[in-house]
Parts: C-alpha cells; sequence; structure tokens
C-alpha cells in the first residue's frame, strides 16, 4: 500500500510538471471588460486607484459603501443607527447608472448639507442629469483611438494626457454656465467639456465623463496617473465614501455570483489540466481500492436530536443571505409568543403597565425589560431593516434571558 501512494505522489508531480510546461508560448487572453471593480487586477479594474486612495487623502477615513446610497445615508444619519453622521466625499468610479431615484435624492441632498459628490462615468442618472441641467452627448473618434484629456486651469497643464483603446468621447453637450464652472476638456478636432464642478446649495458636484483614467491600464502606463492626481487635487481634504455597491450587484438587482478561491487557477490552462489529471488519478485510485479483504462492520448509531442543529442551520441561512427582515420578524414573534405561554400575558399593547407585570412575573430588572420592549415596539414602526437592528435586537433578547 506504501508503495501505491509512492508512485502516485510520482505520477500526479509529473501531470503538475508537463502541464505547466504545455502553458509556455500559449497566448493568454486579455480580458477588456470595463469593470471598474475596486477588487480586480485587470487591465480596466480600479484596484491600483483604491489602494492609492490612503495616500492621497492620507489622514482621512476611506469607507467602502456595498449599500444603496439611500439606505446608508439613512442608517449614518442622526435619526439611524449606524456608527457615524455620513459627511465627506461620496465617490462613484463608473457603473452609476445603477443609482435609484431614492438614492439620487439621498446624494443631492449629502450634498446640500456642505458634502461633496464626485462621479466619474460615461452617463448619468436622468433625475440627476435633469437637476444640474445637464445634456450628454458622445463623438466618435474618426481617425484613431487615442484620446487627450486637458485641465482648464493652467496650473495643471502639465497634467494633461492622452488614453489610447478609446473609440470615443463623452462630453458635456449642453451645461448652466451662469453656475458651473468648466474644469476640463476632451481635445481631439475641438474642446469638448468632459469635466465641471457644480455648486449645489452647501455644497459641490463633480461630474467627469473618462473613469477610464482611473483604472489599473492608465494609472500604471507611463505618467497618467498624473492627470487622475489632477482630477482629485480639485476634492477637499477629507473622509471618502467609494461605491462598491455594483460590484456586488447585478443591473437587474440581484447577487451577482461570486468566484471561488479555485477560479483563478481553472483560467490558468496548466493548472486546469493539471487539477484534472489529479482529480481522474484519485478516481482510478479510490475505484481500485474500494474492495477491501474484510467487510466493514457497520456502526449502528443511536438516533440524534437534531431539533437545535435544524435552527441553527435555518437561521444561518437567514442571516447569510442578508433576509435580516424575515429574521428580526421571526424573533420578535417567537419572543413575545413565549412571553404569552410562560407568563400569561397580553402582547397586543406593550405600554408601561406591560413591562411592569412582565418585570414581576418573570423576576427581571425593570431596566431590562422596557430595553428590550421598547426596542421590539420602535422595529415594529420600521419599514427597512438592517443587520445592526438584528444584532442590537438579539443582544437585548438574550440580556433579558440572563436575568
Amino acid at each position: 500500500m506504501k508503495k501505491t501512494y509512492i508512485i502516485i505522489g510520482i505520477i500526479v508531480a509529473l501531470i503538475v510538471v508537463l502541464a505547466s510546461r504545455m502553458d509556455i508560448g500559449l497566448t493568454r487572453t486579455v480580458d477588456w471588460e470595463e469593470s471598474f471593480d475596486e477588487r480586480s487586477n485587470k487591465p480596466y479594474g480600479v484596484r491600483v486607484f483604491y489602494r492609492e486612495l490612503d495616500r492621497l487623502f492620507e489622514g482621512n477615513k476611506i469607507r467602502t459603501i456595498y449599500h444603496q446610497p439611500s439606505s446608508y445615508f439613512y442608517a449614518n444619519s442622526e435619526d439611524g443607527y449606524g456608527d457615524h453622521v455620513a459627511k465627506g466625499t461620496y465617490m462613484i468610479i463608473g457603473n452609476s447608472m445603477y443609482l435609484s431615484f431614492e438614492s439620487v435624492d439621498e446624494l443631492l441632498t449629502f450634498a446640500s448639507e456642505g458634502n461633496t459628490l464626485f462621479i466619474s462615468d460615461y452617463y448619468l442618472p436622468g433625475n440627476l442629469a435633469d437637476t444640474l441641467g445637464l445634456d450628454v452627448d458622445y463623438a466618435i473618434n474618426e481617425k484613431d483611438s487615442i484620446s487627450k484629456l486637458s485641465f482648464e486651469n493652467r496650473s495643471l497643464q502639465s497634467s494633461n494626457t492622452i488614453i489610447d483603446k478609446n473609440e470615443g468621447d463623452f462630453f458635456f453637450a449642453e451645461i448652466d454656465s451662469t453656475s458651473h464652472t468648466v474644469l476640463g476638456y476632451t481635445d481631439n478636432k475641438k474642446k469638448r467639456i468632459n469635466f465641471i464642478k457644480a455648486p449645489f446649495d452647501e455644497g459641490n458636484i463633480f461630474i467627469h465623463l473618462q473613469p477610464k483614467i482611473f483604472t489599473n491600464y492608465n494609472l500604471l502606463k507611463e505618467d497618467r496617473f498624473t492627470y487622475s492626481e489632477g482630477v482629485l487635487s480639485y476634492l477637499p481634504d477629507e473622509d471618502i465614501y467609494f461605491d462598491s455597491f455594483i460590484k456586488y450587484e447585478t443591473p437587474y438587482g440581484g447577487e451577482v455570483e461570486q468566484d471561488s478561491e479555485l477560479s483563478w487557477f481553472l483560467e490558468q490552462r496548466a493548472f486546469r489540466w493539471a487539477w484534472y489529471f489529479a482529480l481522474l488519478l484519485a478516481l482510478l485510485f479510490v475505484i481500485f481500492n474500494a474492495k477491501r479483504r474484510q467487510r466493514i462492520v457497520e456502526v449502528v448509531k443511536p438516533l440524534q436530536n437534531t431539533t437545535v442543529s435544524f435552527v441553527k442551520t435555518i437561521s444561518n441561512l437567514y442571516f447569510e443571505t442578508k433576509d435580516h427582515e424575515n429574521l428580526i420578524l421571526k424573533k420578535m414573534a417567537y419572543f413575545l409568543e413565549r412571553i404569552r405561554t410562560e407568563y400569561n400575558l397580553d402582547t397586543e399593547v406593550l405600554d408601561e403597565e406591560f413591562m411592569e407585570k412582565l418585570s414581576l412575573k418573570s423576576g427581571v430588572k425593570k431596566e431590562k425589560v422596557s430595553q428590550v420592549i421598547k426596542y421590539i415596539s420602535w422595529l415594529q414602526t420600521k419599514r427597512q431593516f438592517f443587520e445592526s437592528n438584528l444584532i442590537t435586537l438579539n443582544k437585548y433578547i438574550e440580556d433579558f434571558y440572563s436575568r
């Protein structure tokens, strides 16, 4: 048996070496999809830019937002249950069309309160463009795929740059010249405005129409990064809220399937063949060693009570799918049902008299009873729930039973 293991190990090692050699000389396909994903090392991901934010805005906090702005700003407001009140610069690089009508309103409110909104994208949500009085147009590069990007400010002229692999340019066909400030252009045959600043009440909104300049490919090519630094120099030195919601959501609102840790290896031809060969050998080994000289004596285990495991499995399922609302409603219903059953109390009206009776019958301090009952009453008035609500509710219920 030991000799068999040694032979199989040698064969597997040879297969891995041969498969690796097979990959030499093969043409690799480059993925030019414009994902603007801060986790992507592909040419049009923005991982390099995302990692440089700490240096560019040194001393400020960089927060990555995985929710619709409407949900995030509600939670992190004076009336919400977030860990801070949102203030600073909200940054969106590409894929801004996912923004819901409510989210655009929240972003405008955010800017009007003295904050900054920065969007670099080809298109703008309709209600945002209408509010700012903007009209975006497109022109094809007729001769080549190179575009020049330049600044209006003379002190930034040295940061002007070009981008290649660009079939055309988006530009502002119409702006409100009385209130909007022109900051930059895309230059081919003639200047076309592609970077503006729009004051909005007490804050500012910056709109830039060439997100490709912030991607890995352009930041690492020659000195094009200086243009990106020039664009960001207009932003105030404050906390950054980097939008990443679209990287986890499809355009239709469904969840994107996340790649497994093995996916990168399977994309490499050599590793993929080595993996398949290893699986084949493992299968052959199982088949040829399936027969034993003596039959296995089956161990009959007693039946187990799996109720607790089942409950844990179901609760984890709700939690992992982020169905916070369903789980919160079930926990509240179960808690109130237990009170009705154990203490024979009517839970229809959760007032001070009810809390006094519950404290007397359960022996739990009035402070703990008031804490959990008032929080449940508050949750019953809400229409939207967050993970923090679920964690707080669970803590208060556990404190109640700990007495």
